[in-house]
């Protein structure tokens, strides 16, 4: 989030990462920032130096086009997921596939490891949501409920609680251990794209294709603030609101939003930020 005032960005030196051979369907950076990594419709996982955009590796073993990718909290390890309907799990410092996971019928679409970097959480096609040990590669739990693709998942701050987000356009709010249903939330008129929690987990953020933008209560499974995103061209705007009154109770220790929007028709991806300021949607 910059400091300027509503409305502005600003926009450094942009860097082209471009020997993909298919769609890039995923990137995400590393916790330090100092690597990126691109999954390509080519079946590989493509790691990129952000300062200077050197190609650092470019890995294969997948069989199919690859749609997800995400690093551990902890930075040494990082995952992908694909239409092959595998995971796999990559040491960072040697570039090495460390484990295939297998379980799921259909294409992966998502994966999110849990704040320890011990478990790791994944959902596809086949409406699934699995739990895995990342250690020993081991499926620990199956979640069911979902009635169409799961296209997004993501871990509380605590690890109490996973979220996972489905074409079914509803969230569900999962106690990991024992495996239960804490609460489903129902107000999307289309797939949900994208969630995240807030790193105080009262709040679940929510991206739908419609380009509506969701803010709920994790307790109550109300939905408390909705946010349209308005596509101008090929490029996306945001209406942007304020947080609504009494939401800023401790300062910084409210949550904020960046939610990046990808391109016209896609529904947005979101990211938290530790401070609350005004939710911001920004052309990605």
């Amino acid at each position: 989030m910059n400091n300027r005032a509503p409305g502005t960005l600003a926009v450094g030196r942009v860097k082209y990462f471009g020997r993909h051979h298919g769609e890039v369907n995923s990137s995400a950076f590393s916790p330090n920032g100092q690597t990126l990594l691109t999954a390509s419709d080519d079946g590989c996982v493509y790691g990129w130096e952000t300062q200077t955009g050197q190609l650092l590796w470019k890995l294969g073993g997948h069989t199919g086009a690859v749609k997800f990718c995400r690093f551990s909290p902890d930075g040494r390890l990082f995952a992908s997921t694909s239409c092959d309907c595998t995971i796999r799990l990559w040491d960072v410092a040697r570039a090495k596939c460390l484990q295939v996971l297998k379980g799921h019928q259909r294409s992966v679409e998502t994966v999110s490891f849990s704040p320890d970097s011990r478990q790791l959480a994944s959902g596809g096609w086949d409406k699934r949501v699995m739990l895995w040990e990342v250690q020993s590669g081991q499926m620990l739990r199956l979640l069911l409920g979902h009635r169409d693709s799961i296209q997004s998942s993501d871990f509380s701050p605590s690890a109490d609680c996973l979220a996972s987000g489905s074409w079914d356009k509803t969230i569900r709010i999962w106690k990991p251990q024992p495996a239960s249903l804490l609460v489903q939330l129902k107000g999307h008129v289309t797939w949900v794209k994208s969630i995240a929690f807030s790193p105080n987990e009262l709040w679940l953020v929510s991206a739908g294709y419609s380009r509506l933008i969701k803010v709920w209560d994790c307790n109550t499974g109300k939905c408390i603030e909705t946010l349209k995103v308005r596509a101008g061209g090929c490029s996306t705007q945001v209406a942007k609101k304020a947080p609504r009154e009494g939401w800023e109770q401790e300062g910084p220790s409210e949550p904020s939003a960046m939610l990046l929007a990808g391109n016209p028709g896609c529904g947005p991806f979101l990211c938290l930020h530790p401070r609350w300021e005004t939710p911001s949607v920004w052309s990605c």
